[in-house]
């Protein structure tokens, strides 16, 4: 099998379908939606996936708004082709996800096109709520990994990275409840859910001194009542805590828990914790497969800065981590802003939809097509990542 063709075929399949997928990318783009609310986006990239031929089940493994296309030959390895396109409230795209999903759909289009050329198969998943909710884990404990030899995705940044820097994260909801009284009239009469949540807000910055510096703890407070002369009732906080790997992220909930606990000590309010069903593991990028990412993304011009170069607090998360213990995977960053913008800024949300951010999902989707056909035509790069693989992580979560 000539792969070099293939490569060529799939790189002019993305710049004569470029029309086409720029306009899902801004569409997605222009209509931010939240985790698990991305209606639009999902029809959207399965409109697109059905009208060049292919089926797709909609609302698979379970998510009303995640999708699935399987196509080519039965008996070939088979790569995932992963697309997000949830928004972060109140600033829409800041974390690109619309250049996710383009390149995500666009590689699998792209690859489509080579017919019974493709040596082996693809299968394109939509994986909605990364941003919150843990999609990715959500599928694949309903079977979206079954089968699947190599995952890949691209995450938009100011820089081109093999790699995403990632640690563990996991996600809590904490409600107070307490008595509602006049807060002037007769105050005793009332227990605060606010000064609970207030104190354990505090005491939680106290712990921030004391954990090790790769380890996070951030939150909001999402409700702490209705009027000031009414004492709180109910106050409601969101929380993350990241820590490097599994084992120190379930001691640190286990502190931030302290935190919380504290405040209904304190004031005698009733405490509720609910923790996320899904906890973001780190990735466990596969090397053999990002260097070949790398090549081919280097020879569409992208230059690449060195993962160990970046400051070591530059690390985020992601449900991609979860897939990435189940199945050689990668997950690199490809600049589609100025070095100097941050992701979650208001500011990358312009640049998601600008030229800059064009070019890194057109590139996106054909260094992804590229690297699938690589991973379908070598059968020594399938061993090599599957020994790495073995080697750096264990199935399961």
């Amino acid at each position: 099998m000539d792969a070099a063709r293939l490569k060529r075929d799939a790189r002019d399949a993305v710049d004569a379908m470029r029309h086409q997928l720029l306009n899902l990318s801004h569409a997605i783009h222009a209509n931010p939606e939240l985790s698990f609310e991305e209606h639009q986006a999902a029809a959207l990239l399965s409109d697109a996936i059905e009208q060049a031929g292919l089926e797709v089940e909609r609302s698979a493994y379970g998510l009303e708004t995640a999708f699935c296309s399987n196509f080519g030959a039965n008996d070939g390895a088979c790569v995932a082709l992963l697309a997000e396109y949830d928004a972060l409230p109140g600033i829409g795209h800041a974390c690109g996800h619309n250049l996710i999903a383009t390149a995500g759909v666009g590689a699998g289009l792209a690859l489509a096109r080579l017919g019974d050329a493709l040596p082996g198969r693809i299968r394109i998943l939509g994986t909605p709520a990364e941003e919150t909710g843990g999609g990715k884990e959500l599928m694949a404990r309903c079977g979206a990994f079954d089968g699947v030899d190599a995952a890949m995705m691209i995450h938009p940044s100011g820089l081109n990275l093999i790699n995403m820097p990632c640690i563990c994260m996991a996600e809590v909801e904490v409600r107070y409840r307490g008595t509602a009284a006049h807060a002037s009239a007769m105050p005793e009469r009332g227990v605060n859910a606010l000064d609970a949540l207030v104190i354990a807000y505090q005491a939680i910055g106290a712990l921030r001194q004391h954990i090790a510096r790769d380890e996070r703890l951030h939150g909001i407070i999402s409700n702490g009542g209705q009027a000031p002369n009414i004492v709180p009732d109910l106050a409601i906080g969101r929380f993350y805590a990241r820590a490097v790997d599994a084992e120190r992220l379930i001691a640190l909930k286990r502190r931030l828990e302290g935190c919380f606990e504290a405040g209904a000590a304190a004031t005698g309010a009733k405490l509720e914790i609910d923790w996320c069903d899904v906890d973001y593991r780190d990735i466990h990028f596969n090397a053999p497969l990002a260097e070949c990412f790398q090549e081919n993304a280097e020879q569409l011009g992208r230059e690449f800065f060195p993962v160990d170069k970046l400051p070591s607090n530059f690390r985020g998360s992601t449900d991609m981590g979860n897939v990435s213990y189940r199945v050689p995977s990668i997950h690199p960053m490809i600049a589609s802003a100025p070095i100097h913008c941050t992701i979650h800024n208001p500011e990358f949300a312009k640049w998601a939809g600008s030229e800059m951010g064009d070019s890194a999902a057109l590139d996106g989707a054909k260094a992804l097509a590229m690297t699938a056909i690589d991973f379908l035509c070598d059968e020594d790069l399938q061993k090599r990542s599957r020994s790495w693989f073995e080697a750096n992580a264990t199935n399961g979560t």
